[in-house]
């Protein structure tokens, strides 16, 4: 019996049943696995603040640095180090999501919509309820195929508009739209061997 390394301990036992009448020349073979499934856990995700508030914003600043220095002041008591640590990290976590604003979702496509970003997110959340997940997705692909074919053609009026003024904002659309690099001819002479010819 064939079977990869990765599942080598996972074989138990490996049986040939000759007598068993198939219509071929073949033997089937049984095998009994032990298999220990991996526990699937949810990833955290990750609150990201825009810090960069904090020195822009002065009053902002000022209010969370009040706000830590209460919290941390209130929770300065425990005597272990772990604990200090985390009464100090919680004081933060606790000021910041009061007080500061979490960094905007950058969309990966310029076609992107804020719609479109919160129905990925209602998707995600629907993973256990497989139809829901599946309406979710449904609807997440529409809308998409949607607004790519809408900004597919008017980039291609742009295009057309730009042949004859401006024919490098022209190619810069089209490397946006292939996601190809495109370079304009040089006008240069070359050798048969490919090195330009300078003289």
């Amino acid at each position: 019996m064939m079977i990869s390394k990765r599942y080598k301990n996972a074989l138990l036992l490996a049986k040939t049943y000759p007598s068993a009448d198939c219509y071929s020349d073949h033997v089937p073979v049984v095998g009994k696995f032990k298999l220990k499934l991996k526990k699937y856990s949810k990833p955290s995700a990750n609150i990201k603040f825009d810090l960069a508030i904090l020195k822009t914003n002065q009053t902002i600043r000022e209010k969370y640095q009040i706000s830590v220095q209460n919290r941390f002041e209130a929770l300065r008591d425990a005597e272990e180090v772990e604990q200090q640590w985390e009464n100090f990290k919680s004081a933060i976590m606790e000021a910041a999501t009061e007080l500061i604003p979490k960094v905007k979702r950058k969309a990966k496509q310029k076609w992107m919509t804020e719609e479109i970003l919160n129905l990925m997110e209602e998707r995600r959340c629907a993973k256990g309820n497989k139809e829901k997940y599946e309406q979710i997705h449904k609807k997440v692909q529409e809308k998409c195929n949607m607004l790519t074919e809408n900004w597919i053609n008017e980039k291609c009026k742009e295009i057309e508009q730009q042949r004859k003024h401006a024919p490098q904002i022209m190619y810069r659309n089209i490397e946006e739209i292939t996601g190809k690099r495109t370079f304009l001819s040089t006008g240069c002479l070359k050798a048969m061997n490919g090195d330009i010819i300078i003289d």
